[in-house]
């Protein structure tokens, strides 16, 4: 009845554990410094980055064409400038008629 007991706890905490974990895979953990005219220049999309779980930094993540993935600090003044063209030119794009 002991080990029956112990087994189950033993269950208990495994399932609790896995659970738990926090994926880290799409966080960024610092910001890069350097680039800002690449990221302007080739910045294709970008997604927000919220302090939540296992993300602990606000960042804007850009995606270059070539799929290089940048995460600036958003209090910068050129982010929010970049963010409005590259809203402007999906918008454009949604816009215009398929032609095939």
């Amino acid at each position: 009845m002991k080990w029956l007991t112990v087994l189950c706890l033993l269950v208990v905490c495994f399932v609790c554990l896995s659970v738990a974990q926090v994926s880290y895979d799409d966080c960024c953990l610092k910001y890069s410094k350097k680039h800002s005219r690449t990221i302007q220049k080739h910045a294709v999309r970008y997604r927000m980055q919220e302090v939540d779980g296992g993300c602990n930094l606000p960042a804007v993540i850009f995606t270059l064409k070539r799929g290089k993935v940048y995460c600036v600090d958003p209090a910068e003044r050129w982010v929010p400038k970049l963010i409005r063209s590259l809203e402007s030119r999906a918008k454009k794009h949604k816009k215009r008629p398929y032609k095939g």
